[in-house]
């Protein structure tokens, strides 16, 4: 009873100032990425020249943690509602730890190509349920110690400390990869998520208030349309973290870690600037312009003659994607009670694994199947139609009946 009043004392309006509460959760969440960070501008690399298979398996791979996060989404959001977002993220980070075991024995079944990548696919498949659990949980930790019109600003933050994982992650990665191989990065992903337990132990829980239960088919019914709109708009974002490396290795362009920093850093600055606009005029308005923005960006990158056009490409496409997500969020947690957030948030963001689970490999038939950056326009047009879903929540907006408290 004494850890429920604590909880109920803390979400109150006289709460500790919100950088000061989020703070820590986002560096959990910065160390726990890191390591997917790294990975990205190697993983494809590793698969397609040290394993020798096409783009196909490239994108089966990368898009098997989004299917496995999918699938763990609603688990990890009942998780986080009934057992409380910090053992959400504790369970997420020992998941984590198991998937760079995996990591260090595919690597170690180089020699047999076909069960290095099946051992990889279920390393990749484990690190998705991760981080569900850790995303999700974080981001309802951060919903619980924040006021409600901050609901646009704890999705914007804490997606911030994910993605300057990502910007960090990618050269240390690269360099990582270069000097010491595969093995590096698998050892990386054992150890990181196991550093930062300690971090986690000093925070406090947030114990949750009994309330009455709300099924996942009320709740996908109630986000399912801007869990749409964010779907389609992160096809630009799996475009980028999956292909354009490749895309850089083919034309030989050096250094294509640098489109995934340009990438993170642009998403980083836009919410540095603009992640109170959600809160402020609608999540649809911001959402509709931001994913023109992204469509813009991967233009640019199908249109690509020399490098630096490509990362500009990927920094509009970072910057237009980083408010597509906490914009089309704001519109799913008003559509919930506040006891289920963690369920709503893991709801409205399989809709988001979706696409990256079905994307990736679709993606990577249309580059097998043609010049690689033809990829990049198939993904420019997909992300078009996640500004026709914003203008319909703007032309169809619900009533605050029973909207987020």
């Amino acid at each position: 009873m004494k850890e429920t009043q604590n909880a109920i004392a803390i979400t109150t309006d006289v709460a500790l100032p919100f950088t000061t509460t989020l703070l820590p959760i986002m560096g959990v969440v910065f160390v726990a990425f890191l390591v997917i960070g790294m990975a990205m501008p190697v993983l494809p690399l590793h698969v397609h020249d040290g394993l020798g298979f096409g783009p196909f398996v490239v994108g089966l791979v990368a898009g098997s943690q989004f299917a496995a996060s999918l699938i763990s989404r609603p688990w990890a959001g009942h998780f986080s509602d009934a057992r409380g977002a910090k053992h959400g993220v504790v369970a997420g980070l020992l998941a984590a730890a198991a998937a760079g075991l995996l990591y260090l024995l595919s690597f170690g079944c180089s020699g047999s190509p076909l069960i290095s990548v099946a051992i990889l696919l279920s390393g990749r498949a484990l690190l998705g349920g991760a981080e569900s659990f850790i995303i999700t949980a974080a981001v309802s930790w951060g919903l619980a110690l924040a006021h409600s019109r901050n609901t646009g600003k704890v999705i914007a933050w804490v997606g911030s400390a994910m993605f300057a994982a990502f910007a960090i992650g990618a050269p240390a990665g690269s360099a990582l990869y270069v000097a010491y191989g595969f093995a590096a990065i698998s050892l990386a992903t054992t150890l990181a998520p196991l550093a930062v337990l300690p971090l986690v132990a000093l925070l406090p829980a947030v114990a949750l208030v009994k309330h009455t239960h709300t099924s996942l088919v009320e709740v996908i019914g109630a986000v399912w349309l801007p869990g749409l709109g964010s779907a389609l708009g992160s096809v630009g974002f799996g475009a980028v973290t999956t292909f354009v490396a490749l895309l850089f290795a083919r034309r030989g362009w050096a250094n294509g870690w640098s489109a995934y920093t340009a990438y993170a850093v642009a998403f980083i600055l836009a919410r540095v600037f603009f992640s109170h606009l959600a809160d402020k005029i609608g999540g649809a308005k911001v959402a509709l312009a931001c994913a023109a923005i992204e469509a813009v960006g991967q233009a640019l990158i199908w249109l690509a003659v020399h490098p630096e056009i490509a990362l500009a490409g990927a920094a509009l496409t970072g910057f237009g994607f980083s408010l597509v997500y906490p914009g089309f969020g704001v519109e799913a947690v008003r559509r919930v009670p506040a006891q289920s957030r963690g369920l709503a948030m893991g709801a409205y963001t399989a809709f988001l694994d979706v696409a990256q689970g079905l994307a990736s490999p679709a993606l990577g038939l249309i580059a097998a199947g043609s010049r690689l950056n033809a990829l990049f326009l198939v993904s420019s047009a997909t992300v078009l139609c996640a500004s026709l879903v914003a203008w319909w929540l703007i032309a169809h907006p619900i009533t605050m009946e029973g909207a987020h408290q």
